[in-house]
């Protein structure tokens, strides 16, 4: 079945999970972290999705692969801030976050290979 929106692609769902997730976890930070740590956290999860949803509008390849490999990024700069609040003492458990944000850079990769795959090099 052929998508017809980008709430469709299963790499969407779970990176607007994880964003769900990070904001969950990051409510408990201390306050002086809220302008800091929780902002660039938030907003690396938040421009997974959007990207996502942006590239799947575009019609040529090369802009949606610009796109997704920009969500790439940004997964794996939140999955550095992860490391961090871990290490930080802000969160304990992120062992199931961060493995969610490993699926998803899985599947960005191959997502990013197949639009890629008919492009003229």
């Amino acid at each position: 079945m052929a998508t017809t929106r980008f709430t469709q692609l299963e790499v969407w769902k779970q990176s607007h999970q994880a964003v769900l997730d990070v904001y969950r976890l990051t409510r408990t930070f201390p306050g002086d972290e809220r302008f800091m740590l929780v902002s660039q956290m938030r907003r690396a999860a938040v421009s997974v999705p959007a990207n996502i949803a942006e590239g799947y509008g575009r019609r040529a390849p090369r802009d949606k692969a610009r796109c997704y490999t920009i969500s790439q990024g940004s997964n794996e700069e939140l999955g550095y801030l992860l490391i961090l609040a871990r290490d930080l003492g802000y969160a304990r458990d992120v062992e199931a976050l961060s493995a969610a944000l490993d699926a998803v850079g899985a599947m960005l990769r191959r997502l990013i290979d197949r639009t890629l795959e008919n492009v003229d090099g």
